[in-house]
C-alpha cells in the first residue's frame, strides 16, 4: 500500500511513459499527414468524439467503482482478522487459568508452567495462521519456513504445509485444542469454550471472505471493454481535436499534439488506476500491506503472552507498505 500523501513524479511516469510515447508519436503522425502531406479527409467532427469521452468516461468510473470496492471489502476483512485475532489472545489468556467446576473430568489442576505452554501454543499458532493465509493468498508457498514455521512444533509445521489450504487446517487444529481442554483437562466450561468456538467460526468466514476476492476474478467483460474503449477515445480523438484547432490558423494543428496526448494520458490513467485495484492480494503498490497487519498482530498477541524481546513494525519500503 502506498502511504505517501502524493505520489513522486518517478512513481508516476513508471505507469505513463510508454503510453504517453505512443500517444505523442500517434498525434505527431496525424498531424504530419493532415498537415504537410496534404490528407484532409483525416478530419472529424469534434462532436461524435466529445460523447464517446463522456460514454467511456462513465464507464471506466463504474469500473473503478467496483475495483474500489473489492479493495475496500478485502481491507475491511484484514480489519476483521486484527480484532478477532486480539479477542481470541484475550479469550486464550483470560478462559484458560485453572480447573473448572468438570466433575466428569479426572484431571489434576494445571500447572503454572502447564498454562503458560497451552497460552503460548493457542496464540502462536495464531500467529502462524494468519501468516499461512497471508501466504496462501499471495501465493508463496516458498516463503513458510520464514514466516510461519517458528510459530509451529516441527511436525506439525511439515504436516500443515502438506495441506492443499493450510490456514484452514490450522484453525481446524486450533478447534481441536479447545477440544482436549475441555473434554481432557477440564480448564474450560461449557460457556467458555462456545465463545472460542464462535471466534473460529469468525476467523473462517473472514478467511473465506479474503479466499472469495482472491479467487473471483474481476469481470473480465468490465475490464476488457473498459480498456478498449479508452484506447478507442485516445485513438479518435486527435482526428476530432485537429479540425477544430485549424479553425484558429494552420500552424495551429500542432497543438492537437500536448491536447491530445494529455486528455488521452489522464483517461489511460484512470483506467490504470482501476486495474491495479481489481487483485488487492498481489503484493503490488495498492494491494493491501497484509505483511505489515500480521507484524502488527504477531506483536499484540507476543506482547500479551509477557514477551519482551519483539520484532519491530515494519517500515514503509520506498513509501509503499508491504
Amino acid at each position: 500500500m502506498y502511504v505517501r500523501n502524493n505520489l513522486r513524479w518517478r512513481v508516476v511516469w513508471k505507469y505513463a511513459w510508454r503510453n504517453v510515447l505512443i500517444f505523442t508519436a500517434y498525434s505527431l503522425l496525424i498531424c504530419l499527414v493532415y498537415g504537410p502531406v496534404g490528407f484532409r479527409s483525416l478530419s472529424i467532427p469534434w462532436q461524435p468524439v466529445a460523447t464517446l469521452g463522456i460514454a467511456v468516461s462513465f464507464y471506466v468510473g463504474f469500473k473503478n467503482n467496483g475495483s474500489y470496492d473489492r479493495f475496500w471489502e478485502g481491507r475491511q476483512l484484514w480489519g476483521g482478522i486484527v480484532n478477532y485475532s486480539r479477542t481470541w489472545a484475550v479469550q486464550s489468556l483470560e478462559f484458560i487459568t485453572s480447573r473448572v467446576d468438570a466433575p466428569d473430568v479426572e484431571a489434576p489442576a494445571a500447572s503454572a508452567s502447564e498454562l503458560s505452554d497451552r497460552h503460548r501454543r493457542l496464540l502462536y499458532r495464531h500467529i502462524a495462521w494468519i501468516n499461512a493465509l497471508r501466504l496462501n493468498l499471495r501465493r508463496q508457498p516458498d516463503q513458510w519456513d520464514a514466516a510461519v514455521a517458528p510459530f509451529l512444533d516441527p511436525d506439525e509445521s511439515e504436516k500443515m504445509r502438506a495441506r492443499q489450504n493450510p490456514p484452514a487446517h490450522l484453525l481446524r487444529q486450533q478447534a481441536a485444542e479447545l477440544r482436549k481442554l475441555r473434554e481432557e483437562r477440564g480448564l474450560l466450561n461449557d460457556f467458555q469454550h462456545v465463545n472460542m468456538m464462535q471466534t473460529i467460526e469468525q476467523l473462517f468466514n473472514l478467511q473465506g471472505g479474503c479466499e472469495r476476492i482472491k479467487n473471483t476474478p474481476f469481470p473480465r467483460q468490465y475490464a476488457f471493454f473498459s480498456f478498449v474503449f479508452v484506447w478507442l477515445f485516445a485513438g479518435l480523438l486527435p482526428l476530432g481535436l485537429i479540425g477544430e484547432f485549424e479553425k484558429m490558423g494552420p500552424d495551429h494543428i500542432w497543438l492537437t499534439v500536448p491536447f491530445s496526448v494529455l486528455v488521452s494520458w489522464v483517461f489511460n490513467t484512470i483506467e490504470i488506476v482501476g486495474h491495479t485495484s481489481e487483485n488487492p492480494f498481489e503484493n503490488e503498490m495498492n494491494d493491501i500491506p497484509m505483511t505489515a497487519l500480521c507484524r502488527s498482530i504477531e506483536i499484540d498477541l507476543r506482547e500479551m503472552l509477557g514477551e519482551t524481546l519483539l520484532p519491530s513494525k515494519l517500515e514503509p519500503v520506498d513509501d509503499i507498505l508491504y
